[in-house]
């Protein structure tokens, strides 16, 4: 047991407060230990503001949707009338529906451009792995919990979106019919449906969700904030004064708290502006769709997930029984070439072409619906591996060969292009540009470490680059 910390008589109301709470909970080490003790880099740039850009939002989500379950009703009955009631009759339910619409698109907007930055800078590199993968599942989380609270207005567009994904579970071999009926609760998308997502989306999700956040900041405080240049401030050879603080470090309170209002002003004037201008955000945000009660016996003419879920929606509709021919020439030139390295034995080799024959096999004995579930998924749990798969010398994108830069503008368009596609009707064009669009999202990663070797990088200063504005 810690010995309880004395303090003067004649100390002010507030310190003996504060003494009082830090003899029995650690608030003041807390705030030296994650706010004014803890040196970040003194080189961030506007990239770093979208970390606490996403923890804002997360608080709206949370506040909002608070006050929302207050009058929602989960039953397949009400709950259409319950989101026009808010929308109509409860004071001020308006702001809080559209505050909470609004900020679901402004989290995957703020996640999106968060996990950009930490492409381009390498922040998923040692000692930084676990921070990354800590942030992929947040992302995970929050797909889920975006998925199950798109059911619940109970239009048009969140009936059929949602029956359209479960069903989508149905394609795994031997489970899928069991796995589909166990997630809807019933034959179709109905009562049981709602009430299942309304429990996770309320109350399941946001809990791992919470913790996985606080396991994020505590993994990342433990190692440390990258920088743009990926210089270590904090390593054994790092520079510090005569108190061991980092020189190119300053303490997070006051500098970045300042620096990060900044960053919420901005966000705060573009939030609000949706919200009061234009809150369906031409159907983007809440597809017209939807403001039409769900309707189990008329199909919409284009059934279309929200823009956040399109680009992964691009790459399932991609796999079709004419792209499973392409996947298994990759599979086999994959093995082909692992083959042939020189270095392996016999044994191994044998190995790789044998898995290569079977896998090969298992693709085309396998209805292609499935491998475009594979495919949505494995887009997502790919980037857990990025740590592992990026063989750069450097970690940063300023210290890379100059064609690093072009890779990863290609990366970001091709995934612009397939998010833009994924809201698109089906057509010839658009199935053989998000199925070559498929193939170079999936080669980027695959391939990386290959192709993150080639090329000459630049040297990587001492100390990072730092110019006082």
């Amino acid at each position: 047991m810690a010995e309880f910390k004395e303090i003067s008589p004649d100390a002010s109301a507030g310190e003996k407060l504060l003494n009082w709470v830090d003899n029995r909970f650690p608030a003041s080490k807390l705030y030296k230990e994650h706010l004014s003790e803890y040196y970040a880099p003194k080189n961030f740039n506007f990239w770093y503001f979208f970390g606490s850009l996403a923890l804002l939002v997360l608080v709206i989500q949370i506040v909002t949707g608070i006050f929302l379950v207050m009058h929602y009703k989960p039953d397949a009955a009400l709950a259409f009338g319950s989101v026009e009631y808010i929308m109509r009759d409860v004071p001020w339910g308006w702001l809080i529906r559209y505050m909470h619409s609004t900020g679901a698109s402004a989290f995957f907007v703020v996640v999106y451009l968060h996990m950009y930055r930490g492409l381009i800078y390498g922040s998923y590199r040692k000692p930084r792995e676990l921070v990354w993968v800590f942030g992929c599942a947040i992302f995970l989380c929050l797909m889920a919990e975006a998925f199950m609270g798109y059911l619940l207005p109970w239009g048009q567009m969140s009936y059929w979106g949602a029956q359209v994904i479960v069903n989508l579970f149905a394609a795994v071999p031997f489970v899928g019919p069991d796995l589909a009926l166990l997630i809807r609760g019933d034959y179709v998308v109905g009562d049981a449906t709602l009430n299942r997502f309304f429990s996770f989306h309320v109350i399941a999700v946001p809990l791992v969700l919470l913790g996985l956040v606080v396991a994020h900041i505590i993994a990342l405080h433990e190692v440390g904030s990258n920088n743009p240049d990926g210089v270590e401030i904090k390593g054994p050879n790092a520079p510090k004064d005569a108190h061991g603080h980092p020189l190119d470090g300053i303490p997070f309170h006051p500098y970045y708290t300042v620096h990060d209002i900044l960053g919420v002003s901005g966000f705060l004037l573009v939030f609000s502006a949706v919200i009061f201008f234009a809150p369906e955000f031409g159907g983007y945000f809440l597809e017209y769709n939807n403001f039409i009660p769900a309707d189990p016996l008329k199909t919409p003419l284009h059934i279309a997930p929200v823009w956040y879920f399109t680009p992964f929606y691009s790459m399932l509709r991609a796999i079709t029984s004419e792209m499973m021919y392409a996947l298994i020439a990759c599979v086999l030139a994959g093995a082909y070439f692992g083959a042939t390295r020189p270095s392996l034995p016999k044994v191994v080799k044998g190995g790789i072409v044998g898995a290569a024959v079977l896998v090969s096999l298992l693709m085309l004995s396998i209805d292609a619906k499935f491998w475009g579930v594979v495919a949505m998924g494995g887009a997502v749990v790919i980037l857990f591996f990025l740590p592992w798969l990026d063989n750069c010398e450097v970690k940063s994108i300023r210290y890379r060969p100059d064609w690093h830069k072009y890779m990863y503008g290609v990366f970001v368009v091709n995934f612009v292009a397939l998010a833009y596609l994924g809201v698109q009707p089906p057509s010839a064009i658009g199935e053989r540009v998000s199925q070559v669009g498929t193939l170079f999202y999936f080669g980027f990663f695959l391939l990386m470490p290959m192709w993150s070797r080639i090329g000459a990088t630049k040297p990587v200063p001492d100390r990072v680059t730092f110019t006082p504005h």
